[in-house]
């Protein structure tokens, strides 16, 4: 289409079309969050049994996929290969909201985690953490870590610490 990314777009009953304001305020929220911030949650489960775990993460444009790696010899590798329903929580509260919670932002992004094993995978997955995470190249490139991409099916945002609005991006 010759569209640049700043023209976001999203597929429809088989066609484009632009978003309307509100949803590409949306988008833009989600994006911001995604993209300016280093760490999430995620959350796993196990025996019946929720988990939480801090990764470090990076996103595709498409904002459809998350990469990360984790070590094999972990409690969240075991959960992870056991269930691959999984989601993410990022948020902003890192920054400075100190007068005024208003600008709290925060996104719970559902979907599906694959342990990647085709080699040109695992190193576009290093390649694109290292270039988020400079400081942990050895952590990322260690030879006992496990590579998973998480299929990002749906996001909910949340601002003002109650407004809530799911948004789901394009698989393909």
């Amino acid at each position: 289409m010759g569209e640049s990314n700043d023209t976001m777009l999203y597929k429809s009953n088989s066609t484009y079309s632009l978003k309307q304001p509100r949803e590409r305020n949306l988008y833009d929220n989600i994006h911001a969050l995604m993209t300016g911030q280093s760490y999430c949650v995620l959350c796993t489960q196990g025996s019946g049994q929720p988990y939480g775990s801090v990764i470090a993460f990076a996103v595709n444009s498409q904002l459809n996929a998350v990469v990360f790696v984790t070590p094999i010899a972990t409690h969240k590798y075991r959960l992870l290969t056991e269930c691959d329903q999984v989601a993410l929580v990022i948020d902003n509260r890192a920054d400075d909201h100190t007068t005024d919670d208003s600008g709290i932002d925060a996104l719970t992004a559902t979907g599906r985690a694959v342990r990647l094993s085709v080699v040109e995978e695992i190193e576009t997955c290093k390649q694109a953490l290292i270039q988020k995470h400079p400081h942990m190249h050895e952590f990322i490139d260690s030879p006992d870590n496990a590579y998973f991409r998480i299929q990002i099916q749906r996001y909910l945002h949340v601002t003002r610490l109650s407004e809530v609005n799911e948004w789901f991006p394009s698989q393909t």
